[in-house]
């Protein structure tokens, strides 16, 4: 009996393997068409993405005539690289750089200290409300930032900042020194810190400013970093408000110094050269973003979910 059964046991094996084997040959068949589809769909993207700033590039290379034809060119048919030159003299880009830096980096320093002081009572301390408050908090960031922008105007206006050289400044960094994200975002890095550290450091008689600094700040650097890159991107970047109260020159930042200053009195403006100042004031942010991503995404992934 057992003899009669053997080929058709023989019969059945051999269409298991190859229904196996039809299976396998599938998933890598299919495996490979979803590899392509997707790089297919990056790719394009990734096109889309970079499209601008090579359009960027490409019209800041031309020559105004060239420009203004009806029919755009790809690639310049007469490379000008003297509008990068005329660029940088005719945007006045070296007070607009020292302007913004100056803005970026007092108001980051700044910011990082509120920012660290609120994140660790936040995470740490201990008193009434505090929950209550910090949900107050985030609540805001449901509010968009532009609703405030009129209230704000008002305020600074009252206060005499929009007037005088001191003011000037003072207008452009006060307002934006506190972000409830980035207060958020420390404190959930802060949390994942074992408390464990922080009771036997209490036992030991060290202060708070003391652990904050010897522990909390040296464990949660990668997210400091993101920050400081973060708000520093945010001040480069800044045209409404800057716009709306820097009413000289000499306070004039980056973004919005750029709008009018390649407009002559007759209302024409110089593309090509425009072009140009964008593309050198974009670079400084290209570096950065090449060459510190990866601490930004470090830092933002350390915050976690916790609390």
């Amino acid at each position: 009996m057992a003899k009669k059964l053997a080929p058709q046991q023989t019969l059945n094996t051999t269409m298991v393997e190859k229904d196996m084997k039809d299976v396998v040959s599938t998933e890598k068949v299919m495996k490979v068409i979803r590899t392509i589809c997707v790089y297919l769909f990056l790719g394009f993207m990734a096109l889309i993405i970079l499209f601008p700033f090579y359009w960027m590039i490409n019209s800041s290379l031309k020559t105004l005539e060239e420009y203004k034809w009806q029919v755009p060119s790809f690639v310049p048919k007469t490379i000008v690289w003297g509008n990068y030159k005329e660029a940088f003299k005719a945007g006045n880009l070296a007070v607009l750089f020292v302007n913004t830096l100056y803005v970026g980096i007092v108001s980051t320093v700044l910011s990082l200290v509120i920012t660290v002081l609120s994140a660790f009572a936040f995470a740490r301390l201990e008193f009434k409300g505090k929950n209550a408050l910090f949900a107050a908090l985030l609540a805001t960031m449901m509010i968009p930032g532009e609703l405030f922008t009129i209230t704000n105007y008002i305020t600074v206006s009252k206060l005499g900042w929009t007037t005088g050289d001191t003011g000037t400044y003072a207008v452009l960094i006060i307002p934006f020194l506190v972000s409830v994200f980035y207060i958020y975002l420390l404190r959930q890095n802060f949390l994942q810190i074992p408390n464990e550290l922080y009771l036997a450091a209490k036992v030991d008689g060290t202060s708070d400013i003391k652990y904050l600094w010897k522990v909390m700040i040296p464990l949660s650097l990668p997210t400091l970093i993101s920050i400081t890159i973060l708000k520093m991107m945010g001040a480069w970047n800044s045209y409404i408000w800057p716009k709306l109260v820097a009413k000289d020159t000499a306070h004039t930042l980056i973004s919005s110094g750029l709008r009018n200053a390649f407009t002559d009195a007759n209302n024409d403006t110089n593309y090509p050269v425009q072009m140009a100042a964008v593309a050198l004031v974009s670079l400084p942010l290209f570096l950065v973003f090449v060459f510190l991503r990866k601490y930004i995404m470090k830092g933002v992934s350390r915050s976690g979910i916790k609390g």
